[in-house]
């Protein structure tokens, strides 16, 4: 049998002993070279040697192998690097990644720092009922997008049945304590109709005589509910929203959830009649379960001025803690639109075509709150 190669174990590699060892990549099959890192065979692989040069007699055990690196042809131990087409990809990936994060960065503090300056300088318009349309779509709806989304998870149905230009009548029910389903009703509009439409809302007296609220309902485009802004915005070609409950919508007590109360002498459907654009109805599931108002306080009513002072069960016993609304599952369906450019103007002075259109608005967001407190499963899921 031929000598085998012995691997001696003599000074240099002993002296390599103190060394640290080079950290590097497991040898896979094919590599060669000076390039790679040595793997050395398993013991039982080693043939053992015959003292002298052959021969059974005098074997002796071989030498033991070493499990250091072996030295490239320079003297020093082979580093093992990453293959040539990996670090340009990775390279290349890094470059992108930076380029995206810090190009997003870029133009989110330039768009920001633009929209302030607009602000300080003044250079934004208003129209003449103090709706601010940049303030609005920057700054407010983004303040109510999380309640929409996350809190409420409102889900929308019908949107298409507003139009996508001209005027239209919003008619929906009102509930829940405070008004927050006429702001999450603007916010679906805002979100989800396919042409961008904005929804102007028609507000009570009270919202602008109070401080704060009374800006930031004109800034977020409502007005005063009565008839000649409702007609000027109709006429303009606006989305106009109206809750006819009014108060007595709002707050009723939890007891009578989901019921209509009166929508008054009709003088929304005279609106639409003058101006001819079709009427929305709008059902809200979901609000009156937010508040749940199982009291009222009306002499404390009487001393604030408000038209009631809601009891629920968190409010007023946690003080502020319990002005926080549960957290409900709210569903909005906007209707077919009822039609009134069929009829002439003059039939706005007619009290019983008015009448009869009221009712029929009225019942068909009845029945279709109806319809979807039986499609519910729950209320908060």
């Amino acid at each position: 049998m031929a000598d085998a190669k012995v691997i001696p174990f003599d000074e240099d590699t002993r002296s390599r002993r103190g060394t640290p060892r080079p950290r590097g990549r497991a040898r896979t099959k094919g590599d060669t070279g000076p390039g790679s890192p040595a793997v050395p065979p398993p013991l039982s692989a080693v043939p053992q040697t015959q003292a002298g040069g052959g021969g059974q007699d005098g074997q002796e055990d071989p030498a033991p192998v070493s499990a250091e690196p072996q030295e490239a042809p320079g003297g020093s131990a082979a580093q093992p690097s990453l293959p040539a087409s990996v670090e340009a990809l990775t390279d290349a990936l890094g470059g992108f990644a930076d380029r995206l994060l810090g190009g997003l960065w870029d133009r989110k503090v330039a768009h920001g720092l633009a929209f302030l300056r607009r602000r300080v300088t003044g250079d934004y318009e208003v129209d003449d009922f103090g709706y601010d349309q940049e303030l609005t779509d920057q700054v407010l709806m983004s303040l109510l997008r999380p309640l929409y989304d996350q809190y409420f998870r409102v889900e929308v149905k019908g949107i298409e049945n507003i139009p996508d230009e001209g005027g239209a009548l919003v008619v929906s029910n009102h509930s829940g304590t405070l008004p927050m389903d006429g702001l999450m009703m603007q916010v679906a509009v805002h979100d989800h109709h396919p042409a961008g439409r904005h929804l102007r809302l028609l507000a009570a007296d009270l919202v602008f005589v109070l401080p704060v609220v009374n800006e930031l309902a004109r800034k977020a485009g409502h007005t005063l509910a009565c008839a000649e802004d409702a007609q000027r915005l109709l006429e303009r070609g606006e989305v106009v929203g109206v809750m006819p409950e009014g108060f007595k919508g709002l707050g009723k007590p939890f007891s009578e959830r989901y019921k209509l109360q009166r929508f008054g002498r009709g003088g929304f459907v005279a609106t639409a009649l003058k101006t001819g654009v079709p009427i929305v109805p709008c059902s809200i599931v979901g609000a009156e379960e937010i508040y749940p108002m199982v009291g009222n306080a009306k002499t404390v009513a009487r001393l604030l001025g408000f038209p009631y002072f809601p009891v629920t069960p968190t409010f007023p016993w946690l003080g502020p803690l319990g002005m926080v609304p549960l957290p409900t599952k709210w569903t909005i369906q906007f209707g077919e639109p009822i039609p009134t450019d069929c009829y002439a103007p003059e039939a706005a002075d007619d009290p019983m075509l008015v009448f009869n259109l009221t009712d029929q608005v009225r019942e068909t967001i009845q029945h279709t709150l109806y319809k979807l407190l039986v499609q519910r499963r729950s209320v908060f899921f």
